[in-house]
């Protein structure tokens, strides 16, 4: 216990030693965006898990909508809390949305879903720790690669609804959540680059981050699902 205490006061004092108090004051509000929208989004799963609300589709659409306002609303205090009510409901629509998904993947192996899950925030806390802890702007130059994977990658994914290739379908799959990993530390420095050219919008900032996480999160289950079908499989032919 003393030595995780002592690992996470020297954390915190390399954090201190890097970040300004004003760019650490506006994470603290993006990361409580964040842990407030992926509860949403653990409520919203569990609501169509329970067969409260099913509707994947339309809270995927109304989940794009609000995306869509949160990205071009204008960062105003007057409109703080309206901007924070519509990313809570994008959280809960993003998390009932792939509701089918995680039904499929409890009807094979309820375990994966926690391993996804823990997976998931192992590996987004250990790399937005890197990017904090990293030099200024180490990580900004891998933008410009990433944007053009992911411009890739969606030409291959359009083009594999007529090619149906288990190739390219396996690789969107591990690129896709390599990129989303890179984007983890873009975002995460380019968040504090932002805050130092003076922009306070914590909601925005979150969306970012929650977009990162919920895309490594969904790969994350499959890859991790077609593993546990190969498994049952070899068990069943022994």
């Amino acid at each position: 216990m003393s030595a995780a205490a002592d690992a996470f006061t020297r954390f915190a004092q390399n954090l201190g030693n890097k970040i300004e108090p004003t760019v650490r004051h506006h994470l603290v509000r993006v990361y409580a965006c964040l842990t407030a929208t992926t509860f949403c989004a653990a409520i919203g799963a569990a609501v169509h898990l329970l067969g409260i609300f099913e509707a994947p589709l339309l809270s995927a659409l109304i989940g794009f909508g609000l995306a869509l306002y949160l990205s071009f609303a204008v960062d105003d205090p007057k409109t703080f809390y309206t901007r924070l009510a519509a990313l809570m409901c994008f959280g809960f629509l993003t998390g009932n949305s792939i509701g089918p998904l995680l039904n499929l993947v409890i009807a094979i192996e309820p375990q994966v879903v926690v391993t996804a899950l823990i997976g998931t925030v192992v590996v987004f806390v250990s790399l937005s720790c890197s990017a904090l802890l990293a030099d200024r702007g180490s990580f900004l130059f891998i933008g410009g690669l990433l944007l053009t994977t992911l411009s890739t990658m969606a030409l291959f994914g359009l083009a594999n609804i007529f090619i149906q290739s288990q190739l390219i379908y396996q690789a969107h799959l591990y690129v896709g959540l390599v990129v989303m990993a890179g984007f983890v530390l873009f975002d995460t420095q380019m968040i504090m680059e932002k805050r130092r050219a003076g922009s306070t919008d914590c909601i925005r900032h979150s969306m970012d981050l929650f977009f990162d996480l919920i895309s490594m999160f969904r790969r994350l289950l499959i890859i991790l699902t077609q593993k546990e079908e190969r498994e049952q499989r070899r068990r069943k032919n022994k």
